[in-house]
């Protein structure tokens, strides 16, 4: 759920279905959050505010569709396991799926 793909992993290793960018959050965001858990409030608001676009909006209503019938894995780089995108796109799934 990065834009960047995560160091020291190959895709032959990882073996993911999709990588969506697009839903990623912005590079500007990402480097201003810069996994900072006294930013992860402003980071989440900001980020859905990212996500509210056409496009994204219809990435993430793919996503909860496959959530709500399967498994959906949210593969992300960040060492900080509560304070990462792939936190909020949970989230944001979750709300979609009911």
């Amino acid at each position: 759920m990065d834009r960047l793909w995560p160091r020291g992993v190959s895709r032959e290793e990882l073996q993911v279905a999709a990588w969506l960018k697009e839903i990623a959050s912005s590079d500007d965001l990402r480097r201003w959050f810069s996994h900072d858990p006294n930013r992860w409030p402003q980071f989440r608001e900001r980020y859905r505010q990212e996500l509210g676009g056409d496009r994204q909006q219809a990435l993430l209503r793919a996503l909860a569709e496959r959530a709500a019938t399967g498994t959906v894995t949210l593969v992300y780089g960040a060492r900080d396991e509560r304070h990462n995108n792939a936190v909020v796109l949970m989230g944001v799934i979750q709300e979609m799926t009911g």
